[in-house]
């Protein structure tokens, strides 16, 4: 879920909430339809890193369901996960005692400068918020996603070419071409679009070598 507090995020805090009471660690909890899915985003995020070994940002961590499919993948990776559900990090630290190279934190000013930042559907639940106050909400967090990526970031998001009779009104829809350009403009000339995924979302990956 998104940290930026200028807009008020207990709405946002408490559905995810609910949703990891009922569901826990599993991809449900963190509003993902499959385990399935789930990788399939993991997958397309993970295409910014180039470089076999790395320290990265999970923004918008939940219980860290990531850093198990990195340790899958034989990254060799100083993960670091982030998330303001301080319920889900209490687990994810709980489920990940022992193991090298994991932190969690709930607390913005413990994020360290990573070498990547990803970040997979923390900002697709906007509550009651505007669709302009969320677009705003989602650039400054891409800003402060940038300040603390070395080497890129990359971000997933619910696409507004989603299907009518798919959409569900408190959800974020965003223009995969407008969020391009912002960060072609803004971040980097290496920017790629990943919009072929057979999924209702998009990926947008951010190289800054």
């Amino acid at each position: 879920m998104p940290m930026d507090e200028s807009l008020n995020l207990e709405p946002v805090k408490s559905y995810f909430a609910q949703r990891f009471r009922e569901h826990g660690t599993s991809p449900l909890g963190s509003d993902w339809n499959s385990e399935i899915a789930q990788n399939i985003r993991f997958d397309q995020l993970l295409k910014v890193i180039k470089a076999p070994s790395f320290s990265l940002l999970d923004y918008g961590c939940g219980s860290g369901a990531l850093a198990n499919y990195l340790a899958v993948k034989d990254f060799e990776v100083d993960y670091y996960g982030y998330d303001i559900l301080e319920s889900a990090i209490e687990t994810a630290r709980r489920v990940n005692v022992g193991k090298a190279c994991r932190s969690f934190m709930s607390d913005k000013s413990q994020i360290p400068v990573c070498d990547y930042t990803v970040a997979s559907g923390p900002f697709n639940f906007r509550a009651e918020h505007s669709h302009e106050a969320w677009t705003e909400l989602i650039l400054n967090e891409l800003n402060f996603i940038n300040r603390v990526s070395r080497k890129g970031f990359a971000s997933n998001f619910l696409t507004k070419y989603s299907d009518p009779e798919k959409v569900r009104p408190h959800l974020y829809y965003a223009d995969p071409l407008f969020l391009f350009d912002y960060c072609k403009r803004n971040f980097s000339r290496n920017v790629a679009l990943l919009h072929d995924y057979d999924l209702y979302d998009f990926t947008i990956i951010v190289r800054k070598e």
